[in-house]
């Protein structure tokens, strides 16, 4: 686990020192040791670099890594599970190996099979390779997205890197804002890939690689996986059950290899439970869990992840926090994230992330298993919406709306049955887009055009045209959307960037392809039954919990942002709404955002998504733009 970097440009200059500097803006995802590798032609100069969170083979899997003959270089972040097996395929065709890492098994690949090795490849990873021998790059991020890659061709020159600010820093400009992810940040709270804040600057996308040609400055996009129509599961229901536990399992027990200590975090609800169950299963010691709870009760659910704890018997650490250790850390922890994200989540997954650092490296999480399973409402949610639109018409609706409006309007950050439900009215679409309302947690396409002074069009036409969706959009077209767009943009991003903040790693085996493809070939039922979500799953394990354990709701990481907005950083926000300061923005229309943000300081109206949103922007601004 670390960050990578790299940087290729035309002329004949030493990259030593940029590439030392990318490195440096990113110790604290590989506090344990560096490497670069440069070279300067006539024509072009190149360097890779490397910063490493050592886990496996600490003392010899020291990167760049070199092919024998030194013709093929490589930096890698992550972790390969099946390393073993595919060393062990390759030493059956006489391949020998120096070290036990995990990076000389993708390199050996390579050599031995070429870029069709990518797909052998299970885990999380993001890395770059260097081909004197055919003069080329590749750049390749993972199967789900779990490791981030930016890169940029601006200027004719190749540049990459784990995180924005890497990248940034070698641009010869300082780019504009992009449109796209502006529009896009407003409306989910987050940028999922190809975009990012700025103009000329992408996110890799999951499941590909880039490969660059250098001669020819020519950069191709190829999939790591071609899509295939997975076959109809046909085992029955008993079978699927048996087939998930397994498979959960076997995904818990490969994500558990390291060299160094490995706990969970445990929050208490399904997903965090059966990983820490699985792990202790497979464990002889005892193993290390993780809570984190709330000073205030409404937030605190720390009695279901000690009932978990006690049940497994794991070492158990909890540590309750408070409103002003949060506070403390918010401006580290947006500044972090190099682009606007709006997921106040992050913070106490900072700060769980924080503590268990203190005694662990690696932890494996739950995430993604809303993905894998459907375990989200909004799943639910979707088939009423079809049930309600062919039931009543768009003009009954819309007086429906307009009566219920007041009734259902809130004053504070109470995100209870009032805010959901009227989520779910404002979300209600007669064409087709009611899950892209739903999962726009910031402002509907038609408030973008309110908020912007650019006006706004199909802001998720790219997916919407990619993912190549169904007329009758169906679960699994709801959950693909989520892997490419939630998934990936948001959840692996929040967790990504505030674990290795704390340079700890988090693992997810839920995010496991043989999964993802075995959960697309079952019926809708198994994965949501009447009103059980992630049925399959909870029925999979339901013997070895107590009795209707799994069966119970889950809040989440739910900070009270709303409420700060009205308190802790009412004057700061304040700021931010300045007349002046906006008009010079040129990005806003001043009106729109002097009333929604006024409705929510008074207690108006809560506006808690909008506002954070917009908070968050001016706070990545201020420091990006203004050098505050």
């Amino acid at each position: 686990m670390c960050g990578i970097n790299g940087n290729l440009i035309y002329e004949e200059k030493s990259l030593l020192e940029d590439i030392n500097a990318m490195n440096n803006l990113i110790i604290h995802r590989g506090p344990d040791d560096d490497g670069v590798f440069f070279e300067t032609n006539k024509s072009f100069s190149v360097a890779l670099g490397m910063r490493r969170l050592s886990i496996i083979d600490l003392s010899n899997g020291n990167q760049p890594m070199n092919s024998v003959d030194e013709k093929v270089i490589i930096v890698f972040n992550g972790e390969i599970y099946n390393y073993k097996v595919l060393r062990s395929k390759l030493e059956a065709r006489n391949i020998t190996f120096k070290t036990n890492s995990d990076t000389e098994v993708i390199l050996k690949m390579y050599l031995e099979f070429g870029v069709g090795s990518f797909s052998q490849l299970d885990g999380m990873f993001a890395f770059s390779i260097y081909d004197k021998r055919t003069n080329k790059l590749f750049i390749t991020r993972d199967f789900f997205g779990e490791k981030p890659l930016y890169y940029s061709t601006v200027d004719e020159n190749f540049i990459w890197g784990s995180e924005l600010k890497s990248v940034k820093s070698q641009l010869k400009f300082y780019p504009e804002i992009s449109k796209k992810g502006l529009e896009l940040f407003f409306s989910l709270t987050y940028i999922p890939a190809p975009y990012t804040i700025y103009e000329g600057v992408y996110k890799l996308e999951p499941n590909k690689y880039i490969e660059y040609r250098i001669d020819k400055k020519q950069l191709s996009m190829h999939k790591l996986h071609k899509k295939t129509k997975e076959p109809k599961f046909k085992g029955g229901f008993n079978n699927a059950k048996k087939t998930t536990k397994k498979l959960v399992e076997e995904s818990v027990y490969s994500r558990s290899v390291s060299d160094v200590p490995i706990g969970t975090f445990l929050s208490g609800g399904v997903d965090s439970s059966i990983v820490s169950y699985c792990l202790a299963k497979n464990t002889e010691s005892k193993i290390n869990t993780f809570s984190i709870g709330f000073e205030k009760k409404s937030f605190d659910e720390t009695d279901k992840s000690r009932v978990i704890a006690k049940l497994i018997n794991s070492n158990h650490h909890e540590f309750i926090i408070n409103e002003k250790c949060l506070l403390s850390n918010l401006d580290n922890i947006l500044e972090n994230f190099d682009e606007p994200f709006a997921d106040a989540s992050a913070l106490p997954t900072f700060l769980v992330s924080k503590k268990t650092s203190e005694h662990v490296k690696v932890a494996l999480t739950g995430d993604g298993g809303d993905e894998v399973f459907g375990g989200y409402n909004k799943y639910y949610i979707n088939n009423i919406n079809k049930s309600y639109t062919n039931f009543l018409s768009k003009k009954t609706h819309q007086f429906l709306k307009k009566m219920a409006s007041p009734l259902l309007k809130t004053k504070d950050d109470n995100r209870g049955l009032r805010f959901k439900v009227r989520k779910a009215m404002d979300s209600i679409d007669y064409n087709n887009n009611f899950y892209w309302n739903i999962i726009s947690l910031g402002f509907k396409e038609h408030e973008i055009n309110q908020l912007l002074k650019k006006q706004s069009n199909n802001i998720f036409e790219y997916y919407k045209k990619n993912l190549n969706l169904n007329e009758s959009v169906s679960l699994y077209d709801l959950r693909r959307i989520d892997k490419h767009v939630s998934l990936e943009g948001d959840m692996l991003v929040k967790v990504d960037r505030t674990s290795m903040l704390t340079s700890l790693e988090c693992r997810a085996p839920f995010l496991n392809k043989k999964l993802w493809d075995f959960t697309n070939s079952l019926p809708d039922n198994y994965l949501i039954h009447k009103r059980s979500k992630k049925y399959i799953l909870k029925e999979a394990f339901k013997e070895v919990f107590p009795s209707n354990f799994l069966e119970k709701s889950k809040k989440g990481f739910g900070v009270p942002v709303g409420d700060w907005l009205r308190s802790f950083l009412k004057e700061e926000l304040i700021h931010y709404t300045n007349k002046k300061f906006v008009e010079e923005q040129n990005l806003f229309n001043y009106p729109y955002i002097e009333k929604l943000i006024n409705n929510h300081i008074t207690g108006y109206e809560d506006n808690t998504f909008k506002v954070w949103s917009y908070y968050c922007f001016q706070k990545w601004y201020k420091k990006s733009f203004l050098n505050e």
